[in-house]
């Protein structure tokens, strides 16, 4: 589904400071990129992170939640499409890792599409960037007023 590394960097050398440690992932070609990434966060326990990317995918649904009746639309994209920007944070919420993340993504005529990525299938490649904020935790709930999982702190 995936493979990756961890970025060597130094230590925390003082009790104040927190640890982050950094992956470069590469993802499988056909795999779902919110399938690979949540395995990822969970196999690594990562409740408190961010992450970004490039690549391409064939397939992406995007949400939009409609302020005035709180409610979801989702659509589906099926078409060659290189990722601009994948761009998001890792949060808890339930006791697992939580996504929250944003695609923008050229077609074939150069026009983008984007927004609040559901998923999508990758067709080529998807390369990230995952940082793990280890030494915190930040959970989510739902907001009745927006609609919205909002952080928890």
């Amino acid at each position: 589904m995936y493979k990756y590394v961890q970025v060597q960097e130094k230590a925390p050398q003082n009790a104040g400071e927190t640890g982050i440690r950094r992956y470069i992932l590469s993802l499988d070609n056909h795999v779902s990129i919110q399938e690979a990434l949540m395995a990822f966060c969970k196999e690594k326990q990562i409740f408190a992170g961010k992450v970004g990317g490039l690549g391409a995918v064939n397939s992406a649904t995007f949400r939009f939640l409609d302020p005035s009746t709180l409610k979801y639309v989702d659509k589906t994209f099926e078409e060659q499409m290189e990722i601009t920007n994948l761009t998001g944070n890792i949060s808890k919420k339930d006791g697992i890792p939580y996504l929250h993340l944003h695609l923008t993504c050229s077609r074939r005529d150069y026009t983008c599409i984007g927004g609040h990525l559901l998923d999508a299938r990758i067709n080529g490649a998807c390369e990230l960037f995952v940082e793990d904020y280890c030494l915190t935790s930040a959970g989510r709930y739902q907001d009745p007023d927006t609609g919205l999982n909002l952080y928890k702190f």
